[in-house]
């Protein structure tokens, strides 16, 4: 819901820039909260990575302080999200009674909406009737709002199998690897310029990834 606000409050890619930093959230949590210590190499790479979605989308800036806090409360939600669900994974007895990954993240979906029912009853409840008729009369957005909501479905189902092959923080990178790719992708779709700078972005931001993805292994072998 957060992450719904924030990209609705501003621009979209201010949205994307603050988001970016979601890696420092999960690495912060990870480390003094959950005490699952991230290396010094993984640490210094963070700012390569969001340095790059920063750069890449900087010449769209529009700030905004409501659109700031959101994708912050967005970003501290993300990381306790990332390391709960791994700690489930983790929980012996609790992870065979659910069967699976996607068990698990089913079951956190169900609750993620229980939990925003009451924010969107408070926020656009007066909406509601609004809404419904023009559902039913608006194939476009009847269609869109569907495919939307399966589309997002397969992505964090996905995302939640990743956790379970690698950490938080891992999982964290890898989503703001992505936002590199949404940007480019958006860029391509709706016909925007990609100019050197945003070029230059990208290229950062996924050798960034890169990077944090295999500097303990090359450190290892020194």
């Amino acid at each position: 819901s957060a992450s719904v606000f924030a990209l609705s409050a501003g621009a979209v890619s201010f949205g994307q820039i603050v988001k970016a930093s979601e890696p420092a959230f999960a690495a912060v949590l990870s480390q003094f909260v959950y005490k699952k210590p991230v290396s010094k190499a993984k640490w210094m790479c963070l700012p390569i990575i969001i340095g790059g979605v920063i750069l890449a989308s900087v010449k769209e800036l529009d700030f905004a302080v409501s659109a700031l806090i959101s994708a912050c409360i967005a970003n501290l939600f993300a990381a306790f999200k990332g390391n709960e669900n791994k700690k489930l994974m983790e929980t012996d007895g609790l992870k065979d009674r659910m069967g699976s990954v996607g068990n698990q993240f089913a079951l956190t979906s169900i609750l993620g909406f229980l939990m925003s029912v009451p924010v969107m009853l408070a926020k656009e409840g007066a909406k509601m009737g609004e809404f419904v008729t023009l559902f039913k009369t608006n194939p476009i957005l009847s269609t869109n709002l569907i495919l939307s909501g399966l589309y997002f479905y397969g992505y964090n189902e996905l995302s939640t199998m990743t956790l379970k092959k690698t950490g938080a923080v891992t999982q964290s990178v890898a989503n703001t690897a992505k936002r590199v790719i949404v940007i480019v992708g958006v860029a391509i779709v709706l016909g925007e310029s990609l100019d050197p700078i945003k070029l230059l972005g990208c290229s950062i931001g996924i050798g960034g990834v890169l990077l944090y993805s295999i500097i303990d292994t090359l450190l290892a072998k020194k």
